[in-house]
């Protein structure tokens, strides 16, 4: 039986990284010749595909990417754990009616707001800056529900009440007791963040028109000259832009996989 769970999870592994596999093949040819077949095997134009692609700000871009995805992990954990333990640990008026509205804002799509935000943006003085794609995780409904979920199955009233009765403060029960319990939630939803800040390319696309603070997704749609996509050097990009979200999944896997589940499972 071991020998077909592994041989199993082998399979799935190879299934799952052959699109990977061919990204970096295609990364490799001439543009033209990517589509004369499946590139199984490399090529020679790697080295020109490269120079394309560093001709550009790459490296700019790529720091973008990195502000925006960082920066939007701290302040989207940051809100959506304070949400979190204020509705799931304290009795308030309207609480039940606060819990209502996340859950009802995360049945509506994002775009249907977008232009409301994109005017409100303009409005405050963010247009044409990475702002709007940072401050949207600032009011991120599903990473507040989680953390309510989470902190109410993970961390014990009793133990908040003990702490308070030897006369520690708010902060320094949130501090000292919430957070070291709560760490695996933090890292999943760090990840999250992390992981779709990166990859999102519809709202950088709407609120950004200057190529200076392009994030990677837009950059990469716009490689080429004209009258002629490189597909080859966007393949390039791809795959130095996906190194990250693998560190990031792979350093992150195990915390990822247990606060999934543990809010989800009552001990």
């Amino acid at each position: 039986m071991k020998l077909i769970k592994w041989l199993f999870i082998g399979l799935l592994t190879i299934v799952s990284l052959f699109p990977f596999y061919v990204m970096i093949m295609m990364s490799t040819y001439y543009s033209e010749n990517i589509f004369k077949g499946l590139p199984l095997l490399p090529s020679n134009y790697l080295f020109e595909n490269l120079q394309t692609v560093f001709k550009t700000n790459f490296f700019r871009v790529y720091a973008n990417s990195l502000t925006v995805s960082i920066c939007s992990s701290l302040l989207g954990v940051t809100t959506s754990t304070l949400i979190g333990y204020a509705v799931a640990k304290f009795d308030f008026k309207l609480k039940r009616h606060l819990n209502y509205f996340i859950i009802i804002t995360m049945m509506i799509p994002a775009q249907v707001g977008l232009i409301g935000y994109i005017i409100e943006m303009r409005t405050l003085g963010f247009g044409n800056t990475l702002m709007p794609v940072i401050l949207t995780w600032s009011a991120w409904s599903f990473g507040a529900f989680f953390m309510i979920q989470f902190i109410r199955d993970t961390v014990p009233s009793e133990v908040m009440e003990c702490a308070r009765i030897d006369g520690a403060s708010e902060p320094r029960i949130l501090g000292g007791i919430v957070l070291p319990l709560i760490k695996p939630g933090i890292s999943t939803l760090s990840t999250l963040v992390f992981l779709w800040s990166w990859n999102n390319y519809l709202l950088p696309l709407v609120t950004i028109n200057n190529s200076k603070w392009f994030t990677l997704p837009v950059f990469i749609s716009t490689l080429g000259i004209v009258h002629r996509t490189d597909y080859g050097a966007r393949m390039a990009a791809l795959a130095m832009a996906t190194l990250p979200v693998l560190i990031v999944f792979l350093l992150g896997s195990r915390t990822f996989i247990k606060g999934i589940t543990a809010g989800a499972v009552k001990g």
